[in-house]
């Protein structure tokens, strides 16, 4: 696997989306939107895997809630 040319925002929500072949990570600032997002992607069948929140050394919120409200 390829690594990421990219580094994760402080503060910020992403989740990966599963396309083939591909991880696609998408990132939200807000934690709403990111589950919405989250969600929506999981509605249509896509295999979507929840990273949380990073904090600059680990993720925090790792587990996603579906009445979230930031």
């Amino acid at each position: 696997m390829r690594n990421k040319n990219f580094k994760y925002a402080k503060g910020v929500y992403y989740f990966n989306v599963r396309n083939g072949q591909q991880n696609i990570t998408i990132k939200r600032v807000k934690k709403n939107e990111a589950v919405m997002a989250y969600n929506g992607y999981k509605q249509n069948g896509k295999d979507v895997t929840w990273l949380g929140c990073w904090n600059g050394k680990k993720w925090e919120e790792t587990s996603v809630t579906s009445n979230a409200e930031a």
